[in-house]
């Protein structure tokens, strides 16, 4: 079936920092988000301190050291948005959350009720300002196509936010800037390619293509945009043609092209009713799981989904889910947990209070694309052991929580024990082949740190140990850094003597020196022993401990 080029007239809501508004933090102090060790997002506070997204958890704390530093829940997140989508239902009920923070819908309809583009978007804006338990920048953008329409909607928040800039090239505030409303930019029908033509290649959001395209001068979505479509296919394949499609204004994918077939809804019967969030979660799973086989059995795979729950009372509540790539079961499963979670615990959702527990979910794709699979690397890829593996954490995840299952995380640090620290797996994210991204060790410096390799065992408590010179008296470390003798001799929880045959250091650290009580002055030595056991050994406040083993 051939894409069309007539890409949808699109309204997009942009709520700036959801991550760090969800939080709800309102008592005056700096809030920064983090996953991965990096910041996601930020209040209004800490953005006037220069805490940007994309820092590191280090340059953050550099700038504003009094900041609370919280890690991401993405269902708190989901949880918290659920009242304004909820509002907004009035104006339409088509309504797809693409993000927490972010939802779209057509136009047509809605302008055409409101008497055009500009009051639509000024009752959406207010719409949605009546929502938010903290005041943070919302804009609203329509444009041909949900990209240049995203594009125009983050524009407009940034002229809400009075971050400073006056928003991204060629955007210009519409009609909905009244006081108390927020910005909206409103690009002309037919208008969208010559909006998106100055934004940077970086928008498209494909690293590896954009760093081609940065090689080859291309460095805006106009000048990429412009290049023959025949061309792009031979040199860049079906990626660089979708991407490039998105540089032009046009849809992605040619939206509602068929209804998928109804066989292919998934359904459960909730006997006994579904109360609280923990039996959501199981179910989210099962549903998720279902719905991915039988589009799996029919070489499909979904782009957006309705789910729908009917209460006991028998009111029936849906809301529609957009991602740009295919969902994965995994991301089927996320969306439902968090839509079933805002359900059962929002006060200002369509359930009034005691409505009744939710009695029967349905799960349905309403837009699917054929499922091409994915390339694996010639020595690398999910096999089946993995899958299974996968799939058994999320199966325990979806009874126990979403904190039962957690992944080392780099943090940093100097010490072996504080380099690395445990996460709930989704504060790190599943991409959409359910392969985990972790964060890599950073290049910051930390000075007393220790060389590589690192010791294979970390002793949760050091063991109490000694170390002394060839006199047998204790080997100490001035103020200076230097040792009173050389190690010769270690013996650990009073165990006997072990011959010192090689050793390295000291590596000094002096932690805090500001802080009296969180002042820390250590001294690290490796000693390789002559039975061939190799310990990191720390002298602090002039006692030895063993911190770690080599292997």
């Amino acid at each position: 079936m051939a894409v069309s080029d007539e890409p949808t007239r699109t309204v997009v809501v942009w709520c700036a920092d959801w991550p760090a508004m969800a939080m709800e933090r309102g008592d005056g102090r700096a809030v920064v988000v983090m996953r991965a060790n990096r910041v996601v997002a930020t209040n209004p506070l800490a953005r006037a301190l220069g805490v940007m997204a994309g820092m590191r958890r280090r340059e953050a704390q550099r700038l504003c050291p009094r900041a609370e530093l919280l890690d991401r829940d993405t269902e708190r997140e989901a949880r918290a948005y659920e009242p304004i989508v909820a509002a907004l239902d009035d104006i339409t009920p088509r309504i797809e959350i693409t993000r927490p923070g972010s939802c779209l819908f057509p136009s047509r309809g809605p302008a055409r009720y409101f008497g055009g583009d500009g009051p639509l978007a000024q009752e959406v804006a207010r719409v949605v300002r009546g929502q938010l338990v903290l005041p943070t920048a919302v804009g609203v953008g329509i444009a041909d196509g949900a990209f240049g329409a995203t594009l125009a909607a983050r524009a407009a928040a940034e002229l809400d936010g009075d971050a400073g800039a006056p928003g991204e090239p060629g955007a210009a505030p519409g009609d909905g800037t009244a006081p108390g409303v927020g910005p909206a930019i409103v690009v002309d029908v037919g208008e969208t390619p010559q909006f998106l033509a100055p934004f940077p290649i970086d928008t498209l959001g494909r690293p590896e293509l954009v760093e081609v395209l940065r090689r080859l001068g291309l460095t805006t979505l106009g000048s990429f945009g412009a290049l023959p479509e025949r061309d792009v296919l031979a040199r860049f394949g079906s990626e660089g043609q979708r991407a490039q499609r998105l540089a032009r204004g046009l849809d992605l994918r040619p939206p509602h092209l068929v209804d998928p077939p109804v066989d292919l809804d998934v359904v459960h019967e909730a006997d006994p009713p579904i109360e609280r969030v923990d039996q959501a979660s199981f179910v989210a799973k099962m549903l998720a799981d279902d719905l991915h086989e039988r589009l799996g059995g029919r070489g499909l795979a979904a782009v957006a989904i309705i789910i729908e729950a009917t209460t006991t009372d028998g009111q029936v509540i849906e809301r529609r889910w957009r991602h740009d790539a295919t969902l994965s079961s995994t991301a089927v499963a996320q969306r439902v947990r968090w839509q079933l979670d805002g359900w059962l615990t929002s006060t200002q959702g369509r359930r009034s209070r005691g409505a009744g527990a939710l009695v029967r979910l349905r799960v349905r794709p309403t837009e699917v694309v054929a499922d091409v699979g994915r390339q694996l690397g010639f020595w690398g890829g999910a096999d089946a052991a993995s899958i299974r593996a996968r799939g058994g954490l999320a199966r325990v995840q979806a009874v126990l929580g979403s904190d039962s299952v957690k992944v080392a995380e780099w943090k940093g640090g100097r010490a072996p024990g504080e380099r690395y620290q445990l996460v709930p797996v989704d504060t790190v994210g599943v991409a959409a082949d359910e392969s985990f991204e972790l964060a890599e060790p950073g290049p910051e410096p930390w000075p007393g740190s220790l060389p590589d390799p690192p010791p294979a065992l970390v002793w949760s408590q050091p063991r109490p140990a000694e170390v002394v010179d060839d006199a047998g008296a204790l080997v100490r470390i001035d103020r200076r850094g230097r040792r009173s003798g050389d190690p010769a001799r270690l013996s650990i929880e009073s165990g006997p003597w072990q011959p010192v045959v090689a050793w390295s250091g000291p590596w000094l650290v002096d932690e805090r020196w500001w802080d009296a009580q969180g002042h820390r002055r250590r001294a690290r030595f490796q000693v390789c022993t002559e039975a061939g056991a190799a310990h990191l050994v720390t002298l602090e406040a002039q006692r030895w401990w063993v911190e770690a083993t080599y292997d």
